[in-house]
């Protein structure tokens, strides 16, 4: 096993609790950052749906889709980058594996406000391995250790600089080859982790599939934190129940959920009470959808869809009754062109219908 070097920086290591500490949960302080958080996603997590997560969770720690080097460098920076002060705490993803182009971007994600910047290492798309970036560079530890080591040098204490990958590649199923993945790219000055608890086979499986065939291990992540104590571990893969959540938070430091938490926003507003303990007893369904409302209609005002928005909404129902109608009609492209006051007065006549059937 690698030595666990004295250089790691621990700036971002705050708050290793266990879910069972009644007195940390207490002290809002002691809880790390990294607790829970929503996993970056390619189509979804764009700045309309880290701004619907964050009207359900005040603490929940949100991320944008990966954005590469590249097209953060020469392409449209404030497209890429621009996010609502209301969604802090943010953190940047980004794909690529130059240290140089990652310093770039780190000092991007520090003029922007972000509060972290976060390397891929772990997407296995054959468009990102032909980029020589995501989980690929989990052959690569020392390369992501200089990246990292670029990139904390960029921006010194200023943000976080974490990294998020698999516990293998392809048919390596060995803990050690995970373990010196860890030890070595800590060494360049990376104290989070985040961890998906499956390896990624970079042949012969598709994103999607590579999501849910390849078995969860979880005791790799567990093994983990005990044998890095000093680092922040995050779990990441397959948790979409509470019991999930505090089964984890007994063995590592935070829970990051990816499609569950989309399919299932209205789990998020449950987090801040159970995970983070700050009361948010006035929250209400009706009181997140009145302030989408608002949002709405800021954008229509700058001449953006509310669609844009509006298609990362639709499961806020789910398991309500009314809720598919309430769907239905959010999604209806026939009624795009209503204003937002409207497709919602419609969408809760609709909703409300099914009650009056009960």
């Amino acid at each position: 096993m690698l030595a666990k070097s004295s250089a790691i920086n621990n700036c971002c290591v705050v708050g290793l609790i266990m879910s069972g500490d009644t007195a940390t949960l207490n002290d809002p302080e002691s809880v790390s950052p990294w607790r829970m958080s929503v996993a970056p996603m390619l189509d979804w997590t764009d700045r309309h749906c880290r701004y619907f997560h964050r009207l359900l969770s005040a603490n929940v720690r949100l991320y944008t889709e990966m954005v590469t080097t590249g097209a953060l460098m020469h392409g449209d920076q404030a497209r890429h980058l621009d996010f609502s002060p209301e969604e802090q705490p943010v953190a940047l993803q980004v794909g690529g594996s130059e240290p140089d182009a990652l310093a770039a971007c780190a000092s991007l994600a520090q003029r922007w406000g972000y509060v972290e910047v976060n390397l891929n290492c772990g997407c296995p798309s054959e468009r990102v391995q032909r980029g020589a970036f995501g989980a690929c560079l989990m052959a690569e530890a020392h390369l992501v250790r200089d990246g990292v080591a670029a990139m904390r040098d960029a921006v010194g204490d200023a943000l976080a600089v974490s990294v998020k990958h698999r516990i293998g590649i392809n048919r390596v199923e060995s803990y050690a080859f995970v373990r010196d993945f860890v030890g070595t790219v800590a060494t360049g000055g990376c104290s989070v982790f985040i961890v998906h608890a499956r390896n990624a086979w970079l042949e012969g499986l598709s994103p999607k599939d590579n999501r849910e065939i390849p078995p969860l291990r979880y005791e790799f992540v567990y093994q983990l934190k005990r044998d890095f104590p000093e680092l922040t571990i995050v779990l990441n893969g397959g948790v979409k129940t509470d019991a999930d959540v505090n089964a984890h938070l007994q063995q590592v430091d935070g829970v990051m959920v990816g499609r569950e938490a989309y399919q299932r926003p209205w789990w998020l507003a449950e987090w801040d009470n159970r995970y983070f303990a700050a009361r948010n007893a006035g929250r209400s369904r009706e009181g997140i959808e009145a302030a989408m409302r608002t949002y709405l209609a800021g954008l229509v005002a700058r001449g953006v869809s509310p669609w844009a928005a509006t298609r990362h909404m639709l499961n806020l129902w789910k398991g309500a009754p009314g809720a598919r109608l309430w769907r239905q009609v959010l999604s209806d492209p026939a009624r795009r062109a209503l204003s937002p006051d409207a497709l919602f007065d419609a969408a809760t006549a609709a909703r409300c219908s099914a009650l009056c059937a009960i």
